[in-house]
């Protein structure tokens, strides 16, 4: 597994179309930077968020364009042919490209962190009364988004493993990356009676309440409140949300493997 590992850091590091996320991402964190003259009062904070919201963004662009091509592309060209010709079982190559795809986005996500908390500490002249914590909690709501970009990354293989259509792993695993940070607020918008609205309560809670059981909530993986406020987390938030996106990851995976074992590539 490990050469499969290896020959996909070098192509990840190599493609253009990533190098141009990357800058991207980049560009967003000094757009944060900016973003802190809007605002008089917390302008750090403002730049935090911001550029916490970039970094989501980033990671997962460059997760699901990691996919796209170590895998989807491979099968499409049939150099994957080339890679399953070691006398190796095709799990190795399904796993090796995905821990690839995990050291990639820990790496653009160190660097997008230490460029952030130098733009956040840069941010404003003069000391807010309430300052944004740059240490611990900075780093554990970083580490939190790349659980979520990890998570896409494993439904975006799953679909990979099976798919035809080379864009299908890419658009869906965009949607999946909306609709899943979207379904925890909308749950909780629903159960907070929807400013009043009876009707849109009663037509949509029963549509999440099943969804919900497809879908994970990645907006648990979310922890910037801590290091934007400094509120403590809810006793245990990080280890179920870690429980629950273990436990999704560890689906998409032996699924796209069970069904990448047993494909037939022409």
């Amino acid at each position: 597994m490990l050469q499969f590992v290896v020959s996909g850091l070098r192509m990840g590091i190599r493609g253009r179309a990533l190098q141009l996320v990357f800058a991207l991402g980049v560009l967003t964190i000094f757009l944060a930077y900016f973003s802190a003259a809007f605002s008089p009062r917390q302008p750090r904070t403002v730049a935090l968020d911001i550029g916490l919201s970039g970094i989501r963004v980033s990671l997962v662009l460059l997760s699901l364009l990691w996919i796209q091509d170590f895998v989807v592309r491979e099968i499409e060209r049939r150099t994957v042919f080339f890679s399953l010709a070691y006398p190796v079982p095709r799990s190795a190559f399904l796993f090796g490209r995905y821990v690839a795809v995990l050291l990639l986005s820990a790496l653009a996500l160190l660097i997008f962190g230490l460029l952030l908390s130098l733009v956040v500490a840069l941010a404003t002249r003069y000391e807010q009364e309430f300052m944004p914590a740059l240490g611990l909690p900075f780093w554990v709501t970083l580490f939190g988004l790349w659980v979520d970009s990890a998570l896409i990354a494993a439904f975006a293989l799953c679909l990979a493993s099976i798919s035809t259509v080379s864009a299908l792993p890419l658009t869906l695993g965009m949607a999946f990356a909306i609709a899943g940070k979207a379904l925890g607020p909308a749950m909780a918008y629903l159960a907070a009676g929807a400013d009043g609205q009876a009707e849109l309560v009663a037509r949509f809670s029963p549509i999440l309440a099943a969804v919900r059981w497809l879908l994970p909530d990645l907006s648990r993986l979310d922890w910037r409140d801590w290091p934007l406020y400094q509120v403590p987390l809810p006793d245990g938030a990080i280890l179920w949300a870690l429980l629950m996106a273990a436990g999704y990851i560890g689906m998409a995976l032996l699924a796209g493997n069970l069904i990448f074992e047993r494909r037939e590539l022409h």
